[in-house]
């Protein structure tokens, strides 16, 4: 026989609950979902961003169509950095490109189209090719980075449009977006970056 205790202590709990009220229900699943996309947005805005790679300037490190995340969190330049400059640069476009000086340093291009960063021949087994005469650009060189300013260039040194044409010029550091951390696509290559 149950015990009459219990019952009636189970059926009072019965009694005590909330009747299913369908438009709470809903509240509680849309505060969720409000929550969760502030998160989402929180994180790719201003944590990570995925972005697309348009052109060759890149190449062979990254090429037209790769799909990039990048972040800017706690983020300090450094030299050999992969990173998206905003549209601001003078070219009216987000750039891919990779920092080759930072400020204080003596860029300088050799006869030879070497690229040397105070006095020292950089070693760059990421470029597609070394730079030909007609692609040292409209700079003068040695050129010294000033402060709060980056150099860069693109892996594809004959086919880039960088800091070595005025058009883009010395990078201010407050026009990177983030530094490139990881590849998505292809899945062929997916993986960090360097």
């Amino acid at each position: 026989m149950p015990d009459m205790e219990n019952v009636s202590a189970a059926e009072q709990k019965d009694a005590q609950k909330e009747p299913f009220n369908l438009k709470k229900e809903l509240w509680e699943w849309a505060k969720a979902i409000l929550f969760a996309a502030v998160i989402v947005f929180i994180v790719f805005r201003f944590i990570i961003q995925v972005v697309t790679v348009n052109g060759v300037s890149m190449e062979p490190t990254l090429e037209g169509g790769d799909r990039l995340i990048i972040s800017n969190l706690f983020y300090t330049p450094a030299a050999g950095d992969i990173v998206v400059l905003s549209d601001e640069t003078g070219l009216d476009e987000a750039l891919i490109k990779r920092i080759i000086a930072l400020p204080g340093q003596t860029v300088d291009i050799n006869e030879n189209g070497e690229v040397l960063v105070d006095g020292k021949v950089l070693s760059e087994p990421y470029i597609a090719e070394r730079i030909d005469e007609n692609h040292r650009g409209d700079m003068t060189y040695p050129l010294t980075v000033p402060e709060d300013s980056v150099f860069v260039m693109g892996d594809n040194r004959n086919h880039s449009t960088d800091s070595r044409d005025s058009q883009v010029g010395l990078v201010d550091e407050g026009e990177i977006l983030g530094r490139v951390i990881f590849r998505l696509l292809p899945l062929s290559k997916i993986g960090p970056v360097d």
